[in-house]
């Protein structure tokens, strides 16, 4: 068998698509602002580049594997914990590779939590319109699971969830903090008052804020992800929303009670108990996260978010200018409406959906930090010269 050839003129020309294709990819989560050339320098001349590290085991204990960088690990996670309002005392989490591998870990917790309360198996809750994540890794834990409504603006019907909960069984509800299609943002208080009224025998809340807990925390609007506030036992972020990094990682943050639930599944080689699901974690994640802290600082992300949720308001004003039927959920980044011709949504990377209750067709933009407002002015006539061609044809 002949060994594969080298093909350097193949990988500069996919290169150079991806570098164009990103220009205009405005339909998925994804801050294509990603600014790691320095790291990715110093990463190569410190000689780190040629280093099998690796983030196995708990990062709060010694690791027998020291080739890691845990201690980064740990100063990312106490850099944004007290910001979901977890106390400087009471605080695990670890970087991981991405926002449903951070809700792998909340249900798994999750359910370990309420195994330790109550002998009946749990019946996790969530709503239909929460990422497709929560759906796929309830069936891999084998959950019963109940899909509850969601409202037309994308937020879970709690009416429904009323109805729909069994008190006599352990509740693990899953809460949306931004809808995959809509971004439209459960009600914590409202669903709590739900909880209280029928008190299940016992209670775990995770939160998957896989975009929006990106943002969220450096806003007016941060109090939606205090746990201080609103009583959550664990959450899930993303890194390659927001926080625009060139692969998928994110955060899965919640109490050291929640820890010491878990199975400990001592390591004799490891020295300690390994909680994580994935036992083997990226070392360079947590290396890039903390150097992006470090270069951007809170008042970085804080004008980030501003601009954000400034221009994703500026697009709905220009749809709704020449009459373009969109929505907007609050707090929210992420435009949806009416779908435009295949040429506009290819063209753009746009998503589609399907919701009758609003005409039938959809598509949305999730305004990232790439997409300004000369941006968008070139969206918008795009869509007017769809208009324009359906006038006449």
């Amino acid at each position: 068998m002949t060994s594969p050839k080298f093909d350097i003129e193949r990988l500069n020309a996919f290169a150079q698509q991806m570098v164009e294709g990103k220009k205009t990819a405005i339909g998925f989560p994804c801050n294509q602002n990603v600014k790691l050339a320095d790291f990715y320098h110093w990463y190569a001349v410190s000689g780190l580049a040629d280093v099998a590290m690796n983030n196995v085991g708990n990062p709060r204990k010694p690791s027998l594997y020291s080739l890691n960088t845990h201690e980064f690990e740990n100063e990312v996670i106490d850099f944004f914990a007290p910001l979901y309002g977890f106390a400087e005392d009471d605080t695990w989490g670890i970087v991981t590779n991405g926002g449903t591998d951070g809700n792998n870990h909340g249900i798994y917790f999750g359910v370990n939590v309420l195994r330790d309360r109550s002998a009946l198996r749990p019946i996790l809750y969530v709503s239909e319109e929460a990422h497709y994540s929560i759906k796929k890794l309830g069936d891999l834990q084998d959950l019963d699971m109940q899909l509850i409504p969601a409202n037309v603006s994308g937020e879970m019907e709690v009416d429904a969830l009323e109805q729909a909960l069994d008190p006599s069984r352990p509740a693990l509800i899953v809460i949306a903090m931004g809808s995959t299609f809509k971004g439209g943002i459960d009600d914590q208080d409202a669903i709590d008052a739900v909880l209280a009224r029928k008190k299940p025998v016992a209670l775990y809340r995770h939160v998957d804020a896989a975009l929006f807990g990106g943002y969220l925390p450096f806003t007016e609007h941060a109090h939606l992800v205090d746990r201080r506030l609103r009583k959550f036992d664990s959450i899930a972020v993303s890194g390659h929303k927001f926080f625009g990094f060139d692969e998928p990682l994110g955060l899965f943050i919640t109490t050291n009670d929640v820890l010491n639930t878990q199975n400990p599944f001592h390591v004799a080689y490891l020295n300690d108990a390994v909680p994580t699901i994935t036992c083997s974690r990226s070392a360079l994640a947590p290396l890039k996260f903390w150097w992006q802290i470090h270069k951007t600082g809170f008042e970085g992300y804080r004008h980030q978010a501003e601009l954000i949720l400034k221009n994703a308001a500026y697009l709905k004003e220009r749809l709704d200018e020449i009459g373009y039927p969109a929505w907007k959920s609050a707090c929210s980044n992420t435009i949806y409406f009416r779908r435009p011709s295949e040429r506009v949504m290819r063209k753009w990377g746009l998503a589609p959906n399907e919701d009758e209750r609003l005409g039938g067709k959809l598509a949305h933009d999730v305004v990232m930090r790439h997409e300004g407002m000369h941006l968008i002015d070139q969206f918008i006539e795009d869509i007017v010269e769809d208009l324009e061609q359906a006038r006449q044809g």
